[in-house]
């Protein structure tokens, strides 16, 4: 059932199903069967619709769907969602469970919940009001950095519109506006192997990266600001590793990935800057993905919206990680982020608060009534 004459149980029932279905997809960026069918799924849920046509991209093997009106390049308000996950090595990870008023399950929170939404918020709207401009966008590479899907189709493709609605961050009555920068490094030492009961005959690539790596972390250590409510730059090592499989060898190769997170004022010429002047030309330092700190500026309907629905006032907040809002936000493209109350993101205990999701939908069907009617 869909349309104005569903009530709030109905809706639970709709979107709770929605997101278990998508859950049970293991929608990484190393499965793209797995990616494919949960976007022939998203499109088997709304492609019934009249005046609506839905257009294919791909680059980077990254696909995407744009869903519009017909005869509307440019909607006045576009919603926009990825249905890419983190990779969990076991594929028994991918169910999900309904306990405590929450669904449970790799990808509930970030983001299955918030495609379910998008989803039947789209079809019931279109269902209703035909001609409304509204669109829809589903991309897959967003936990990847986002440049084969946003990114690609508002550079090269031309998508535009005139508001966007990401619900990729903050919670109900908080919405991002302030994101860190973002860079993901990779450093690369070659050392030149050895005999292990000699290792004054070889040069050892990890104990020399793991030196220049605990020289980071120093640096990053002196940057910390606790009365900033973590408003400061940050790097993670994530991966390290070196091919040596042998316990008796000098290893001759060795690389580590940083995940490193700034706010203003620091920018990636002045991060990278540092780390040259810390740890030299060796090691080799690669970009994999890089990005300035964002602004976002949310329409202040969608504020006011917050409130009358949440009955608690609007809060701005800033948020350490990123998004694929930066890319709408380079056009001053208003972004609303916010979305239901989630939790352990990134875990295979992720959640959801399915309450919050009935809220949130019912924030963002007044925003579009208000927006488009």
């Amino acid at each position: 059932m869909t349309g104005i004459n569903q009530t709030n149980e109905e809706l639970k029932k709709v979107l709770v199903a929605l997101t278990r279905d998508l859950i049970l997809i293991p929608s990484t960026a190393g499965r793209p069967d797995d990616i494919e069918r949960g976007l022939e799924f998203m499109r088997n849920h709304i492609e019934s619709l009249n005046h609506i046509r839905v257009s294919d991209y791909e680059h980077d093997g990254a696909p995407s769907i744009v869903i519009l009106p017909e005869h509307v390049e440019s909607p006045d308000v576009l919603l926009c969602g990825h249905l890419d996950v983190i990779e969990h090595t076991d594929l028994r990870s991918y169910k999900s469970e309904v306990r405590n008023g929450r669904i449970i399950g790799p990808g509930a929170g970030d983001m299955k919940g918030g495609l379910a939404i998008m989803m039947e918020l789209f079809r019931d709207f279109h269902t209703r009001y035909p001609e409304a401009s509204l669109g829809l966008v589903i991309t897959t590479d967003e936990e990847t950095g986002g440049e084969s899907g946003i990114g690609y189709l508002v550079k090269k493709a031309g998508l535009r519109c005139g508001a966007a609605v990401i619900p990729d961050g903050g919670s109900l009555e908080e919405i991002t506006v302030e994101e860190k920068g973002l860079l993901h490094l990779r450093l690369i030492v070659e050392g030149h192997a050895a005999h292990a009961a000699f290792p004054w005959y070889g040069r050892n690539a990890l104990e020399y990266l793991v030196e220049k790596l605990q020289c980071i972390r120093d640096f990053f250590d002196n940057l910390r600001d606790k009365s900033q409510d973590h408003w400061y730059p940050t790097c993670s090592t994530t991966i390290l590793q070196a091919p040596n499989r042998t316990i008796n060898r000098v290893p001759d190769y060795a690389e580590a990935d940083l995940d490193i997170r700034f706010p203003p004022p620091h920018t990636l010429e002045s991060i990278l800057n540092d780390l040259g002047n810390l740890i030299g030309d060796d090691p080799e330092l690669k970009i994999i993905i890089s990005a300035e700190p964002t602004h976002l500026s949310p329409d202040p309907l969608f504020l006011s919206v917050t409130e009358e629905i949440t009955g608690r006032p609007a809060r701005l907040i800033r948020a350490c990680g990123g998004s694929d809002g930066r890319f709408m936000a380079a056009h001053d493209t208003p972004i609303m982020m916010s979305r239901p109350i989630v939790g352990e993101l990134h875990s295979e205990e992720e959640w959801i608060d399915i309450e919050s999701m009935l809220t949130y939908y019912r924030i963002c069907e007044r925003y579009l009534n208000l927006k488009l009617l």
